[in-house]
């Protein structure tokens, strides 16, 4: 698949943009250790060159806390089109302003940001509306232009179906038009409640403010990884009456009742997950989130279709929504799906009248600010209930495997670097993935 896409973006050519991936390198050659993709399950750490400042509104970042994304794993598993060996992987990342281009005024050498996953021009239609993952001019896929009839934002570390631009698994990260796409962080924030600023938090948040949430509602939410959790706190503070959590993973289902004292249903027990749904809520969910993984289908079907490449995408989740809501019932997709899936059951969809929402890429600039000042800081939102575990850098390549299996409890990982802080209170301790799992 990554050598037919790689041949038609090529084909097609790039297109124009007002930022551009590559980077110069250090003058002094020097080079820094980065987590980068070779192949289905094939990421290793590497030494790669120290970016420098290349297009006057760069700023390059020194990385003190990045992570692994639920996401990152479709990559992973070479399920996104146009990966190419070396790419440097991570999109959700933050740390210290260490230069900046010469154009850059309002950022200082020594200052604390996050990123946003997706890189925003700040000036086209979308951007000026503060929809940053849908900005027009950072993304050079023709490829993605010609599926989609249209292209999202570049993002950091995600293949060249978004722009190709290096990611943040990495002690450096150049980010293009820095003034745009770094939000300064407090001195009273620790890193661990701002790091997910980037990408889980404004995503976990767009999914239950898009699809709506509202006063009463009961809301089923499919996939109890970070970004599941994390919604179905929001949903809580929104006002729902009820939240039920679906996975099969024990210790997700059994984080989600400790933690957030959700109802959950273990999909590996009951395999009819919509006729479960209506044994607990007779009239059907008013609110349905899609926040798990197109990569796992459950049936035989789906499992042989995509094997076949029939379709690159399950819609098992998608229809056991459709199905479980109540008549004009919405259902939101936040998960990240890339192309095409057979079998949906549009007739469903129509009859029932039901709102099928796709949530798209979040625009983390429309909610940073929010999300920091009027949650974080109030205390109201405690991100760092979802981190598990603490590893360095060094133990990328490992935690990939760790994090696909689920292994040892996993949910989110702080990621450390040599320009790290000490843990902060109450977060976990670093520890090496040899640890606490099986993988050596």
């Amino acid at each position: 698949m990554q050598a037919a896409a790689n041949t038609a973006q090529n084909y097609l050519g790039p297109l124009d943009t007002t930022v551009h991936p590559e980077y110069k390198h250090a003058e002094d050659g020097s080079t820094m250790r980065a987590l980068a993709w070779f192949g289905n399950k094939d990421v290793r750490m590497v030494d790669a060159p120290i970016p420098a400042i290349t297009e006057p509104d760069d700023v390059i970042v020194k990385v003190t806390g990045t992570t692994i994304c639920g996401s990152d794993l479709h990559l992973y598993h070479g399920e996104i089109m146009t990966m190419q060996k070396g790419d440097i992987l991570g999109h959700e990342f933050m740390g210290i302003v260490d230069k900046v281009g010469p154009n850059v005024t309002h950022l200082r050498p020594g200052q604390r940001v996050v990123a946003s996953f997706q890189i925003a021009c700040g000036k086209c239609e979308y951007c000026k509306k503060r929809l940053s993952s849908f900005c027009d001019r950072t993304n050079n896929s023709s490829l993605q232009n010609y599926m989609y009839g249209q292209r999202d934002a570049g993002f950091f570390g995600y293949s060249h179906f978004t722009g190709g631009f290096p990611g943040g698994q990495a002690e450096f990260v150049r980010v293009p038009l820095g003034e745009v796409n770094l939000l300064p962080i407090p001195d009273n924030v620790p890193d661990e409640k701002a790091l997910f600023l980037s990408d889980i938090l404004p995503t976990s948040y767009h999914a239950v403010v898009d699809t709506g949430v509202h006063d009463g509602d009961v809301v089923g939410i499919w996939g109890l990884g970070p970004i599941g959790m994390y919604a179905a706190k929001w949903a809580q503070l929104k006002g729902a009456s009820r939240v039920i959590g679906i996975d099969k993973v024990p210790e997700r289902l059994a984080f989600a009742k400790e933690k957030l004292g959700i109802e959950v249903i273990d999909f590996s027990k009951f395999s009819d997950i919509p006729k479960r749904i209506y044994e607990l809520v007779p009239r059907g969910l008013d609110v349905a989130l899609d926040c798990g993984t197109f990569h796992e289908p459950k049936t035989m079907m789906h499992k042989v279709q995509k094997l076949m490449m029939l379709e690159t995408d399950s819609p098992e989740t998608i229809n056991e929504m459709i199905v479980s809501v109540r008549k004009l019932g919405r259902c939101g997709i936040i998960a990240a799906y890339a192309g095409f899936a057979n079998g949906v059951n549009i007739g469903a969809l129509m009859e029932k009248g039901v709102r099928l929402i796709g949530n798209g890429q979040a625009p983390v600039h429309l909610y940073w600010k929010e999300i920091l000042h009027d949650y974080i800081m109030t205390g109201e939102f405690d991100p760092t209930f979802v981190i598990t575990h603490r590893v360095p850098l060094e133990d990328m390549s490992k935690l990939y495997s760790a994090f696909d299996t689920r292994q040892s409890g996993v949910e989110k990982v702080f990621v450390e670097t040599k320009f790290s802080s000490k843990p902060s209170v109450g977060c976990p301790s670093v520890s090496r993935v040899s640890e606490w799992s099986s993988i050596n």
